[in-house]
């Protein structure tokens, strides 16, 4: 049985949605192989009014592909939900399965692509044509005071998503990146598990850049 989740259509998030031929036909093929995966667009997660929105590149294979629920039961969410447990955003250290309790305080996680893309590498017209949805969340959400851009994917769909050019906003691990009224855009190595087991991203490095996020979102 499919993870039983509640989902709504609309300018942000669909479930259905089929614009991208090659991703709708690979999740076809994931639906058929494992029928008890959601295999679908992953919605948001978090916080319906966050001060800190963080940016993913797409949903996993056996993590949020199957779940339903972004990093969830993911070898990336490990980093991702332990260090928003101990910075007071996440109640749970630990994501198991869309229903376990875990919720987001101050916080919301958005992906760049919503569908699973094969090899875990989306196409750059996937990213474009998913970045409609990225554009209308982030307009919907009007008290966001920082982004935290997960990789280089993450931080140029971002840039795409506010018609911000990204010559004048250049990706580095740690940056900082005025976004005007008091907004900042922090860029981060993405918590995937190569860059953890290869330790270009650490587990401090990774916690110093979620205390600023917290530190200028005054949270």
């Amino acid at each position: 049985m499919r993870p039983a989740l509640v989902v709504r259509r609309d300018k942000t998030y669909d479930p259905d949605c089929s614009r991208c031929p090659r991703l709708a036909g690979f999740l076809s093929e994931i639906r058929e192989r494992y029928p008890d995966y959601w295999a679908r667009p992953v919605p948001s997660f978090g916080s319906a009014d966050p001060r800190i929105v963080i940016v993913g590149l797409a949903p996993g294979l056996h993590g949020a592909n199957r779940t339903g629920r972004p990093f969830t039961g993911d070898y990336a969410g490990i980093l991702l939900y332990r260090t928003l447990h101990e910075a007071g955003l996440a109640t749970r250290a630990h994501s198991e399965s869309a229903d376990d309790g875990l919720a987001l305080r101050n916080a919301r996680i958005i992906n760049s692509v919503k569908c699973l893309p094969p090899r875990n590498k989306p196409l750059p017209a996937e990213i474009r044509a998913c970045n409609a949805y990225l554009a209308a969340e982030l307009e919907r959400l009007k008290h966001v005071r920082v982004v935290l851009a997960l990789g280089r994917i993450a931080h140029e769909a971002f840039l795409m998503a506010t018609g911000r050019r990204r010559s004048e906003f250049p990706f580095a691990h740690g940056r900082e990146h005025a976004l005007g009224g008091g907004a900042h855009l922090i860029d981060s190595y993405h918590c995937s598990r190569y860059n953890t087991s290869t330790r270009r991203l650490t587990p401090p490095m990774f916690q110093k850049v979620l205390a600023r996020a917290c530190e200028l979102a005054g949270v």
